[in-house]
């Protein structure tokens, strides 16, 4: 099982439970952690290197993180609201930086509102697997706009599992045109969710 393996490979622990949601905040989901099989078939199929850098909002555990960090060696940060979630990714910090035994220096999580965080000019992928309401995400997505204009550069939305209300708002926007859409094996023809979305700021 893929999630046994990567977990025991990175020596962290992300597996989503019922004693793992966290605290009801208004418009923020439930804490469910991207299924490494979405994440293999994200960089069979989409370039990400060291000169990225990645922010994972809703990141709870920290699993896209420590993936993305592993494979690519890019810069990866998680934004998560809930304390006890963070306080979990940051325990998987740890461990993970004692498994692999090199700097972590370029790996970061916030404790905070997604759409309080400030938007770095070197970020420049943003990932969402739908952890708030599109309330919320509009927020996020304007903050990445504002960046943009104050830093231009190439930015790209990563969404996986996008719901109408993230797709709708991105592309009524006039801002973002759909780059590619990347299916996940065994789940896409059973789910038309399950695929990731990526978008590309005009």
């Amino acid at each position: 099982m893929k999630e046994y393996y990567y977990d025991k490979l990175f020596n962290i622990n992300t597996k989503a439970s019922g004693n793992n949601k966290g605290e009801n905040i208004s418009h923020y989901h439930p804490y469910e952690p991207t299924p490494y099989i979405v994440l293999e078939e994200l960089l069979k199929h989409y370039e990400i290197n060291k000169e990225d850098t990645i922010v994972d909002f809703g990141c709870g555990f920290g699993r896209l993180v420590f993936f993305l960090h592993y494979h690519s060696q890019a810069t990866v940060k998680g934004i998560e609201v809930n304390k006890r979630l963070y306080d979990m990714a940051i325990l998987n910090r740890k461990n993970y930086r004692k498994k692999i035994g090199k700097s972590i220096d370029n790996m970061h999580f916030y404790n905070g509102k997604a759409e309080e965080y400030s938007i770095k000019p070197e970020e420049n992928r943003f990932y969402f697997f739908h952890p708030f309401s599109g309330h919320i995400f509009r927020k996020v997505i304007n903050n990445i706009l504002n960046s943009a204009e104050k830093k231009p550069r190439p930015l790209e939305i990563i969404l996986y599992y996008g719901h109408e209300d993230y797709i709708d708002f991105l592309e009524r926007s006039g801002m973002f045109v759909r780059k590619r859409e990347i299916n996940i094996p065994y789940l896409s023809s059973q789910n038309s969710y399950e695929k990731i979305i990526i978008y590309r700021l005009q």
